[in-house]
């Protein structure tokens, strides 16, 4: 029994949707096809940031997707949000589109949800739903990567109030485009985590410089930027949560992004699948179609597999969030398979496709090139198999 549909669709069960879920993932796949990631070879070639495409995103929806309907959002499940990305995967061929909205959303949106005071909400999120405004999230520093806690950003109170920050901020994503930055301090370095705090500034803040955007290996259409922090003075009000609760923040963002970060690349990978099915049966070689070559029907059935066990963890984590219940291992396990099954479904959709794969045109050297930086970003893969060895009780 084939596992295409009629339309050469991959068929992934158990499908964990209901009727209005499956509709709305089929409309935002439709939208991304035929509004999303035109003239992309050049937007790619020349690092330009798809700012009308991000206000289409804006405007349907999806920046809103985890906010509550009281400051403009859609206030969905975890559920829902995940088919509507692998949607967006499977129709958008902008992954770096897709990164940016993705970075906002879980690492900029939930963190003022979640800990906000009521006039921060307020003042925040619809201009972040609605698309008028871009966020960053500093805390990544030249000298703390993946040992994020090791920062030396400092937050020093003020005399009468408010505070004064010092410090810089590198790889930060969507950084020389944003509006609204979330920046992590220490108010002591002694203290390590105990003295964290997190604070939400706007462009044009006094003592807050923003560099020109990195050029990078993929994702090229999402800029990666520096934050400069220089006798930075913010206002009490500045403060997200309570002070020496950065934390909780930074650790509650990472839960939801690592979760979900990589949803839209359960629909990357659908589309790859199917893309390579199709040449299989068509490409002729030696008088017969190459995907009777085990060579090539080998790498597709692995493609196939990474696809199943990819969809079954995504729907497990956002079902796991529903609940309350997910935990940082079950984040780091999400994350680490994802990221790991796309960098190898990529190279394997390219090399399927031989010369023609490598050529630009293509779309599929990009989509590795792509696919490199998820073993990266939101932590390492090798942090991830630190989490998960630390909750083995190693």
């Amino acid at each position: 029994m084939s596992h295409l549909s009629s339309q050469g669709r991959i068929a992934l069960l158990p499908d964990p949707l209901d009727e209005e879920q499956r509709t709305l993932q089929q409309s935002i796949l439709t939208f991304a096809q035929r509004e999303l990631g035109h003239d992309l070879d050049r937007r790619d070639h020349e690092r330009d940031f798809p700012r009308e495409d991000w206000r289409k995103c804006a405007r349907l929806g999806l920046l809103g997707m985890p906010i509550p309907s009281a400051y403009g959002g859609l206030d969905v499940s975890a559920t829902t949000i995940a088919a509507a990305l692998e949607g967006l995967g499977y129709g958008c061929p902008d992954n770096g589109l897709i990164f940016a909205l993705n970075a906002q959303m879980w690492a900029c949106e939930l963190p003022i949800v979640h800990f906000g005071t009521e006039e921060q909400k307020r003042h925040w999120l619809p201009g972040l739903c609605d698309g008028s405004l871009i966020a960053a999230h500093g805390m990544t520093e030249p000298e703390s990567g993946s040992d994020a806690f090791a920062l030396r950003t400092l937050a020093t109170p003020r005399e009468g109030g408010g505070w004064l920050l010092n410090g810089s901020k590198t790889f930060v994503t969507n950084a020389p485009d944003s509006d609204v930055f979330i920046v992590f301090a220490t108010t002591d370095r002694s203290l390590g985590f105990a003295g964290l705090c997190a604070f939400v500034l706007e462009r044009g803040t006094p003592g807050l410089e923003v560099g020109s955007p990195f050029s990078k290996m993929g994702l090229r259409t999402s800029h990666l930027g520096e934050v400069f922090l220089n006798d930075c003075e913010v206002p009490p009000e500045s403060l997200l949560g309570e002070p020496g609760g950065g934390m909780a923040i930074f650790n509650t963002s990472m839960r939801w992004e690592r979760s979900l970060i990589l949803a839209a690349a359960v629909g990357t990978m659908r589309r790859q699948l199917e893309r390579c099915i199709a040449y299989a049966r068509e490409r002729v070689q030696f008088g017969t179609p190459i995907g009777s070559f085990q060579a090539v029907s080998h790498p597709l059935a692995k493609m196939r597999l990474r696809l199943q066990t990819s969809h079954l963890m995504l729907y497990r984590i956002a079902a796991l969030l529903d609940a309350g219940t997910a935990t940082d291992l079950d984040a780091a396990m999400t994350k680490l398979h994802l990221s790991e099954a796309l960098v190898k479904s990529s190279l394997d959709a390219l090399q399927i496709h031989g010369g023609s794969g490598y050529v630009t045109e293509s779309g599929l050297e990009r989509d590795v090139r792509d696919a490199l930086g998820s073993r990266i970003y939101s932590g390492t893969s090798e942090m991830q198999h630190n989490v998960i060895a630390r909750h083995l009780g190693l």
